[in-house]
């Protein structure tokens, strides 16, 4: 019994320590971890790039707008490039987030916010079909920050 005893103080010994030598080696990281973006790539439709900035410039930006003021997201832009071919994009649209825990519960965050901009979820949704027209979403990326100490 003795022996069984012994044991199992060694062996939470060995975690305890093993536990406290990782915490130490987390502390000595030569970086802390920041800001989440969530870059956006799009390609609009052929001839359909000014439409798409109407949009841009109305609707998308008063629900980034109203988002940031509700602090959601930290920041937004948007971005053109020049597409090397047919399959990339010609436009990021890149949002900026406090930390990966702000993506927690987003769709409850950012409801009320559609609601506000386009008077209902169902109108939300209907305009979010009806962009499918102008361009089409290429994928999105999650980028975080690493901060240099």
């Amino acid at each position: 019994m003795k022996i069984k005893t012994r044991a199992l103080g060694a062996l939470l010994g060995i975690i305890a320590f093993g536990v406290f030598a990782n915490g130490a080696v987390a502390a000595d990281r030569p970086y802390t971890e920041g800001g989440v973006i969530d870059v956006a790539a799009i390609r609009t439709e052929p001839g359909m790039f000014e439409e798409y900035m109407k949009y841009v410039a109305g609707p998308y930006k008063q629900l980034m707008e109203e988002q940031k003021k509700a602090g959601i997201i930290l920041d937004w832009s948007v971005y053109t490039v020049t597409p090397q071919g047919p399959d990339d994009p010609d436009f990021y649209l890149i949002t900026t987030y406090k930390n990966m825990a702000a993506l927690d519960g987003l769709d409850e965050k950012t409801d009320p916010s559609a609601e506000k901009v386009f008077g209902s979820m169902d109108k939300s949704i209907a305009a979010a079909v009806d962009r499918e027209k102008i361009r089409k979403l290429m994928g999105s990326q999650l980028i975080r920050e690493l901060v240099i100490k």
